[in-house]
């Protein structure tokens, strides 16, 4: 297996730094936060660079605040300086972690994303009659720090490097040892190289040929419902004894051209429709934002920037005429 070296020393480099900078406050220059840093920018530049010189980060300083969306999740904000030095380390780690992953893993990977990954799950299922649908239970949470960090031994030969994510990982913890924080840039990525092991074996060993994976969320395909139910056992068993997690109750095994559900959507064989809870996202937030700006909360502009990605979202299903109705309906004149 080949590891790769000379990591540390481009993390480091300051113009590295910069280059995160800019990364970090990408469309929020307004933010105090990001205003202060450069209102003394080489400054913090110099001192990031300090601390990564010195491998003495100051980090795990979080925000914690809930969203419901469709669910209730606890998001984890780490403070400026942080998240310009998660995009620092990322810039340099993230080609040496994409390398390891396989075809169809799609979150947290250029290139790939979440419309690629449904539309891959949707060519699956034209080609598998049926489909095993699974997710992991409380899957940030339940990351072990050990099993990570190893992971990343056989990756990165750079000790420094190692103690660098060693300090990132050991700021968060939701029991003794495991959990990583949603959103937090290092540890999303993190979160899906830890599955990378699992991708192979579903690959290499299962030897599963239709297989789509977007984070925690993944579909095996097969040709009939006794082999994908013996995978199931086997997908049960790697995961508890290899990667201490534990899949949801709600497992699902159908015929595809029933529908998957999967990231928000129904795919069927050859079209895909939005699941009922994106309809209802769709809605109360579209009349949400309409509110905002009817009342002149927002500006055309604000407006503008929340409803574009509600709407696209919206797009890579046949939609067309339930956003149509939407909008006609609830959409008010200036």
């Amino acid at each position: 297996m080949k590891r790769y070296t000379n990591v540390y020393s481009a993390i480091k480099d300051p113009d590295n730094i910069r280059l995160a900078f800019l990364k970090a406050a990408r469309g929020k220059r307004d933010k105090t936060d990001v205003a202060a840093f450069a209102s003394d920018f080489e400054a913090n530049i110099q001192n990031l660079y300090n601390q990564l010189d010195n491998l003495c980060l100051d980090v795990g300083h979080y925000h914690f605040f809930k969203v419901w969306d469709p669910k209730q999740r606890m998001i984890c904000a780490a403070s400026f300086p942080e998240r310009v030095l998660h995009h620092a380390i990322m810039n340099i780690c993230e080609p040496t972690l994409d390398r390891y992953a396989i075809f169809d893993s799609y979150a947290c990977r250029n290139g790939k994303g979440l419309h690629r990954a449904v539309y891959r799950a949707r060519q699956y299922a034209g080609k598998y009659p049926w489909f095993l649908k699974l997710d992991i239970r409380k899957y940030f949470d339940s990351i072990d720090h050990g099993i990570l960090m190893n992971m990343l031994e056989k990756r990165f030969k750079d000790k420094p490097v190692l103690e660098i994510f060693r300090q990132i990982v050991d700021t968060y913890e939701t029991g003794p040892g495991c959990g990583l924080p949603i959103g937090n840039l290092v540890s999303q990525h993190m979160a899906n190289f830890y599955l990378g092991i699992f991708d192979h074996w579903v690959k290499e060993t299962l030897r599963i040929k239709g297989y789509v994976r977007y984070m925690d969320d993944f579909i095996l395909f097969g040709p009939d419902q006794g082999t994908l139910k013996s995978s199931l056992r086997a997908v049960q068993c790697f995961l508890g004894k290899t990667l201490k997690l534990e899949l949801k109750d709600d497992i699902q095994l159908n015929r595809s051209r029933l529908g998957i559900p999967f990231l928000g959507y129904r795919v069927f064989p050859g079209y895909t429709r939005l699941a009922v809870r994106s309809k209802k996202r769709f809605l109360r937030k579209f009349r949400q934002y309409e509110k905002q700006r009817r009342l002149g909360l927002w500006s055309e502009q604000e407006f503008t920037a929340h409803v574009e990605p509600l709407v696209e979202f919206t797009k890579l299903a046949n939609a067309k005429g339930f956003r149509a109705n939407v909008i006609n309906q609830f959409g008010a004149a200036p």
